[in-house]
């Protein structure tokens, strides 16, 4: 869930930041932290995004001009405007924070001089977060599709057919070493340390693999064939060794 404007003011980066007006919108999301010097920057706006800046747009701006500045932000999707105060601009132009309040526009400043680069790093890492109930991704959706389809054995049969007609021993060995394989984005010399063989070894049972199975290089063919190996191993196909 993305966070706050709110929720981003409580981060210590934000600390002595100064709401001035639209606090009855600090409850909206914020999607991204830009910092922008130029005046025409809600051309380059997706929404809701905060922006940073020095002020440097509003140095000599007449009062239409910050006005207009102000508008063109909450008009582009911007959730928020946050001014230094230290260096390009030392006072806020009140026609800016006219138009702020007009619009219901959140603008805050800083009367101390802050890192944006500490800022957009804090906010960027809070949005980015994952939410705390986001769970590692998992195939199991689609095997309970093929299973609740009654298409599982088809489906297992269509990709490893050929692996599982090989006597158990040769057959594990080699359901094992496409399992790693896959498992390691085929890094041969990574499969061989998981394994606990030569990478020669791997290569050759690669090969096999190869002459069995066909194309092994195509990503779709390969979430296939992973998904083919958990049926496998769960309807005991693959024997224990795949464990």
């Amino acid at each position: 869930m993305l966070p706050t404007l709110a929720d981003l003011l409580t981060l210590p980066a934000f600390a002595g930041a100064e709401v001035l007006s639209g606090q009855g919108q600090l409850g909206q999301p914020i999607t991204w932290v830009h910092v922008s010097e130029i005046a025409d920057a809600a051309r380059f706006l997706s929404g809701g995004e905060l922006l940073l800046s020095t002020g440097k747009p509003l140095v000599d701006a007449t009062d239409a001009e910050a006005a207009l500045y102000l508008r063109s932000l909450a008009e582009g999707g911007a959730h928020g405007l946050a001014l230094e105060l230290v260096r390009e601009l030392r006072g806020l132009p009140p026609a800016l924070l006219a138009a702020a309040h007009a619009a219901d526009f959140p603008l805050i400043v800083f009367r101390q001089e802050v890192s944006f680069a500490q800022l957009t790093r804090a906010a960027h890492a809070r949005i980015l977060r994952p939410p705390a109930s986001a769970q590692a991704p998992s195939l199991a959706p689609l095997l309970d599709a093929l299973s609740e389809t009654g298409r599982s054995a088809g489906f297992m049969q269509a990709h490893l057919g050929a692996v599982l007609a090989l006597p158990p021993r040769p057959r594990a060995t080699l359901l094992g070493t496409l399992g790693t394989l896959l498992g390691s984005n085929f890094n041969v010399a990574e499969s061989a340390r998981r394994l606990g063989v030569r990478r020669q070894t791997v290569y050759y049972r690669l090969e096999q693999l190869r002459a069995m199975l066909g194309d092994l290089d195509d990503p779709r063919r390969q979430l296939a064939l992973q998904l083919a190996l958990e049926i496998a191993t769960a309807s005991g196909s693959a024997e224990d060794t795949l464990s």
